[in-house]
């Protein structure tokens, strides 16, 4: 197999950026990532992560290739989706109760924590602005989180998104109404929507 060709076939695949991890998967051998690197065609970035020469690097992609426990809520999941029009200064990422953050997760993340459970409820694929999937809070789900922690989002923030999820033409009311049920905010999302409905 040439190993050289599959690695830049997943560069490729991942709009040039490549994790270590996605080595192990096609059980390509690490030498292939120096070899490329003397070949001056990608350079290492970060620990473990590597872009090709020219491109900026992913960094929700890479994030949560890394950690793929870590799936973007709050303020970064309104952004995704098109529910704020403010660029997040740093990610919102959720993780179940427990979960133990890398340093370097919790220096440059906004980490909220739920129950296990509840972790992977309402997770979606999104593409990031540099075309690559990541995993997402789906619009109902980011709008129970932000309700839920309304103590640090900037009550703007939540005005916005609500007002502009009653105009989406995917809004999901019944699946809003059950989230809130769950995530215990049913009280607080009718007074706002008492005001914008």
């Amino acid at each position: 197999m040439d190993y050289i060709k599959k690695l830049e076939d997943l560069i490729k695949e991942n709009n040039g950026t490549i994790v270590t991890s996605d080595l192990d998967k096609f059980n390509i051998p690490r030498i292939y990532l120096t070899k490329l690197m003397d070949m001056g065609k990608i350079e290492r970035v970060r620990r473990g992560v590597y872009v090709a020469v020219g491109e900026i690097e992913d960094e929700m992609f890479y994030m949560q290739s890394k950690y793929p426990k870590l799936i973007y809520s709050h303020e970064t999941a309104l952004f995704i989706h098109g529910l704020t029009d403010r660029t997040p200064f740093e990610y919102a990422v959720t993780v179940p109760s427990g979960y133990k953050a890398p340093q370097n997760v919790s220096d440059n993340n906004k980490i909220y924590y739920i129950k296990r459970e509840l972790h992977l409820l309402g997770v979606v694929t999104a593409k990031t602005s540099f075309g690559n999937e990541i995993k997402v809070y789906d619009v109902e789900r980011t709008i129970c989180d932000i309700l839920r922690s309304r103590e640090r989002i900037d009550i703007q923030i939540i005005t916005q998104a609500l007002k502009d999820y009653v105009r989406l033409k995917t809004t999901d009311f019944n699946k809003l109404s059950e989230y809130a049920k769950i995530f215990r905010v049913n009280e607080i999302l009718r007074k706002y929507m008492e005001v914008l409905l």
